[in-house]
């Protein structure tokens, strides 16, 4: 447990500013609606050769390479730290993991690539982090509404669903830190990133998805050490940052499939 009396004044009053903040946005909650809903009927062992794919943007992406060269073709966050631990504890299961998060994307570019770079793919688990370059282009007024980003984002995951009735969908939620350029409009950043989250959570409901609060977790993490040590611009994770999102992504997948 976090002792909370060696959390700095400044950092404790950015924690309670974006609880109420939330607050305020939300009214009541979906994610204590989400969370009071019964999701899962029972656990669903591992398949041999199950297919694990990530879908996103940068933080998905991770500088992966491009080619078949298994020594990068993971990148470097958290979807390589995921695969590598499932990858290690379970050999004779033969898993297949793929890594299509692209630098950029929003969830428009994401329905634009679909078939190549998902339904080809054949995923048994589909794990999506979208959403805040969608914010980035809606702070320039270029970017999609939220009622497009909702129903683009559905269209796809009917698409999916359509091929592959018994499809595992884990949804993540997009997240920021006050931190570099983020720093000086989080208000902003904190509405629209919220209102995403909201929207992707909705979603998680409608499909039986796994929900990943990685916001949550981003947050929590400043009550240890200060936000930039979490992630360097306030959008993108440090090496310590993707560690936190691999261990909740583990940890809330687990609720789903035996790990």
């Amino acid at each position: 447990m976090t002792n909370t009396n060696n959390v700095t004044p400044s950092r404790r009053k950015f924690l309670t500013n974006i609880t109420l903040a939330g607050m305020a946005m939300a009214g009541t909650s979906v994610t204590q609606i989400y969370a009071a809903t019964p999701k899962y009927h029972k656990k669903e062992d591992l398949r041999k050769g199950m297919v694990f794919l990530f879908q996103g943007d940068s933080i998905t992406d991770g500088n992966r390479g491009r080619t078949a060269d298994p020594n990068h073709i993971m990148g470097h966050g958290y979807a390589f730290s995921v695969a590598s631990r499932l990858g290690a504890d379970y050999p004779e299961k033969e898993l297949m993991f793929y890594n299509r998060g692209i630098s950029g994307n929003k969830v428009d570019d994401l329905a634009a690539r679909w078939q190549k770079d998902t339904l080809d793919l054949k995923p048994d688990v589909l794990s999506i982090l979208i959403g805040v370059n969608d914010v980035n282009g809606a702070l320039s007024n270029k970017g999609a509404t939220l009622e497009q980003f909702e129903n683009v984002y559905a269209s796809i995951l009917d698409r999916t669903l359509a091929e592959f009735p018994k499809i595992i969908f884990v949804l993540c939620h997009p997240f920021v830190l006050p931190v570099g350029g983020v720093k000086g409009k989080i208000d902003l950043w904190n509405k629209e990133i919220h209102d995403r989250q909201v929207i992707i959570e909705k979603l998680a409901l409608r499909y039986n998805a796994v929900l990943v609060d990685f916001q949550k977790v981003m947050t929590k993490a400043c009550l240890k050490a200060p936000a930039a040590y979490w992630m360097w611009d306030g959008i993108h994770p440090t090496v310590p940052g993707h560690e936190l999102l691999a261990r909740e992504w583990m940890l809330q997948v687990g609720k789903r499939i035996r790990f």
